[in-house]
């Protein structure tokens, strides 16, 4: 495989279940190196996505796989190559966390001990408990250990970090970001909208087993409604702001001007160069709103 050749492809998957349809022909790309956020509410296909990935669950239709290898013909190759944080956690309650780690470097063919002392420490996880003792918390830390443990070339994170307090949840940002640095692509599922904002490269949205949209972070939040609020040295030119494209719920107030704006700020600019313009705010969207505006209206 070229090294510009594309790590995951998933080229129109559809799975069933029965006559429920939860995966209805998605196709992506995640290049190598990259951090690829992957978003949806909780039925929106994100985990059936995964598991047909790692070749634990077989497609009704299209393709799926990494490296170059078929996710259902190869799954045992290509799960070498990989490591995987499931969204829900089942691990061997009479190990303690050093045993488990041990375990699975001898699967593995080893492991650096110095390396999963640091990740033990950085993510203040007591090696030496049994996993039966732990809290939920500490079960994902874990979990977050062995993915980080190996020098995999992809790691598949569904949901990494619930309940993980907020300091943790900037560590595991941090060991993102290393592990891209050293060459490994992220594909990451989470609910935590800021997490994939400050992580991810690229991401998609799901909804309904289909992807709604994909792009850059910043392309996505261009695509978000913003709030405008504008103030005008002379009385507002009304008519004009109100027939702008992409101009929603248009309030004027004396010199005052609000509203939300969809799509492009250009028109909105080339009407103020021609006006005096006492001061000008723009809230920058966030990925959450772009999220929300994909499923505004949607039922839940």
């Amino acid at each position: 495989m070229k090294a510009a050749d594309p790590v995951v492809v998933i080229d129109g998957l559809v799975k069933h279940y029965g006559k429920v349809e939860a995966v209805r022909g998605i196709d992506l790309k995640v290049a190598r190196g990259e951090v690829f956020g992957f978003l949806g509410p909780n039925g929106s296909g994100k985990s059936t996505t995964i598991r047909c990935l790692l070749g634990l669950l077989r497609p009704t239709a299209g393709r799926i796989g990494a490296f170059g290898l078929d996710a259902t013909r190869d799954g045992v190759a290509m799960r070498r190559r990989l490591t995987y944080v499931p969204g829900e956690l089942r691990l061997p309650d009479r190990l303690t966390a050093m045993e488990l780690a041990t375990s699975f470097g001898h699967l593995r063919g080893g492991f650096d001990p110095t390396r999963r002392d640091q990740l033990a420490e950085r993510l203040r996880l007591d090696l030496h408990r049994h996993l039966r003792d732990l809290s939920t918390g500490n079960r994902r830390k874990v979990a977050l250990l062995l993915a980080f443990l190996f020098d995999a070339e992809l790691i598949v994170l569904d949901e990494p970090t619930n309940g993980l307090d907020p300091l943790m949840q900037r560590e595991f940002l941090a060991m993102v970001r290393e592990a891209r640095a050293a060459g490994a692509t992220v594909f990451l599922s989470s609910h935590v909208m800021s997490e994939v904002q400050r992580a991810a490269d690229r991401v998609a949205i799901l909804r309904a087993g289909k992807v709604v949209a994909q792009g850059t972070v910043a392309e996505l939040r261009g695509r978000a409604r913003q709030r405008i609020e504008v103030w005008f040295e002379d009385d507002p030119p009304e008519a004009e702001l109100k027939a702008l494209p992409g101009v929603v719920d248009p309030v004027v107030d004396d010199h005052r001007f609000t509203a939300t704006l969809s799509g492009s700020i250009q028109p909105l600019l080339a009407l103020f160069a021609s006006h005096r313009v006492g001061s000008m705010l723009v809230e920058e969207p966030d990925l959450e709103e772009a999220f929300l505006d994909l499923y505004d209206g949607e039922p839940a």
